[in-house]
């Protein structure tokens, strides 16, 4: 079958990578892709929101099944615009539709959602400028750190841990009144600080099963030691060596099993991934977050462990089949550290040549914020390329990608070189 990818991440490129391995993938398009995706897929300069020029691109290309990579297009409802138009309404979307998009849309629907399924999670409130100085007083009865999250889509940066009350005050202010992310903070959850180690649990569904990829752990603070400014996401590694059989277990019956259940009852579509960002506090899983697609760059790491035809998974998600699939993992531990441009995340220089890619043999480079200019590749965002190698155990594959990252180069190239640090 003819597929198109939208996206132009890691996450995309990591995507085509598996996709075009499959014996069912006849041509394989990326829109709009970056310079990786167009070594094994052709791109095509389409926005992700596009809905219209997407349209035409399914037709004239005869595309039967679209994989949606970010957040955006899901949470404006492309999933839904490919169900209402009678020349697309039978091509495969690996998405949820717009309701269930919610989820990762609105930090409050997520919460909401969460309460009424009994699925744990720190306790919280909303506000909005009309009701400021609730927040202010809510705030006070809270113990420090203060945890501030944008209602709304905000590109991963849009949460404020702060140790301070009278900054999380101002903060808040800012966020509000001052529209710091925009539309996003028109509204703001200020929930309770929840005290341990974070990972990632991914999850397919095809609306009625679902089944559960390796766990993660990204690393999303800009400094070494978890310090400094929230980025995209630094590295990850897969599996989480904490997450025992016994941890697992509760996730599934506490969460995952749960959350698919709901999604049911409240009568919310939902064809694809579910990422559910948890918090281990003392022997517990709690959620932090939903996201509706696959984590960057966790995806780096979880999906070349999948040994099963993803196509075929995505397939049977398709068709409503997704409990005839078995899921096969490599055993071996995989990781991935993010190069990016001097200055993320904040300010930083695009166009800078990436020198040493050909070059690299025991490690997989995922390209991110990379395209192709001139016939070289050049930068062209912020965090630019995830180098991935697998290894017996995590230190033996994190040896592998930093020997890889030895032999490639750009102006002003940062990463972390403390990856699995804490494992």
């Amino acid at each position: 079958m003819n597929i198109l990818v939208l996206g132009s991440g890691g996450r995309e490129h990591t995507f085509a990578w598996k996709i075009s391995k499959s014996p069912l993938c006849k041509s394989l398009f990326v829109a709009p892709g970056n310079s990786g995706t167009s070594e094994v897929a052709t791109n095509l300069p389409i926005s992700v929101t596009d809905f219209g020029a997407i349209k035409e691109a399914v037709i004239k290309y005869d595309i039967e099944m679209v994989v949606v990579g970010p957040e955006d297009p899901l949470v404006q409802g492309v999933h839904d615009f490919f169900l209402n138009d009678d020349a697309l309404k039978n091509v495969s979307v690996i998405g949820p539709q717009k309701a269930a998009a919610e989820l990762e849309g609105s930090k409050e629907f997520a919460k909401e959602f969460m309460q009424r399924h009994n699925i744990p999670t720190a306790s919280y409130q909303s506000f909005t400028s009309e009701t400021i100085n609730d927040g202010y007083n809510f705030l006070e009865t809270l113990q420090p750190p203060y945890v501030l999250k944008a209602d709304g889509l905000a590109a991963g940066k849009g949460v404020l841990i702060l140790d301070n009350l009278e900054e999380a005050k101002k903060e808040l202010k800012q966020m509000l009144i001052d529209s710091k992310f925009g539309n996003a903070s028109a509204k703001v959850v200020i929930e309770e600080f929840l005290d341990g180690i974070e990972l990632s649990c991914f999850v397919l569904t095809d609306g009625e099963d679902y089944k559960i990829l390796p766990t993660a752990k990204d690393y999303k603070r800009i400094g070494e030691g978890d310090t400094g400014l929230n980025t995209g996401g630094m590295g990850a590694v897969s599996p989480v060596p904490f997450a025992t059989e016994d941890f697992l277990n509760k996730i599934e019956d506490r969460i995952v099993r749960p959350t698919v259940e709901g999604l049911k009852k409240d009568n919310l579509p939902y064809v694809g991934f579910i990422f559910i960002g948890l918090i281990k506090v003392g022997d517990d899983p709690k959620v932090i977050e939903y996201n509706v697609r696959m984590g960057d760059p966790e995806t780096e790491v979880v999906l070349p462990r999948l040994k099963t035809d993803l196509v075929a998974i995505f397939e049977a998600m398709g068709n409503g089949t997704l409990s005839n699939i078995n899921i096969e993992i490599d055993q071996r531990a995989a990781t991935t550290i993010m190069l990016v441009s001097g200055g993320y995340p904040e300010a930083y220089e695009k166009g800078k040549e990436i020198n040493g890619v050909d070059t690299i043999q025991d490690s997989i480079p995922f390209h991110a914020g990379a395209q192709l200019k001139d016939n070289k590749i050049v930068t062209s965002g912020g965090r630019v390329m995830a180098i991935t190698s697998f290894g017996e155990t995590h230190q033996e594959a994190i040896k592998k990608s930093y020997q890889s990252i030895d032999r490639l180069s750009f102006d002003k190239m940062y990463y972390r070189k403390d990856i699995g640090f804490d494992l």
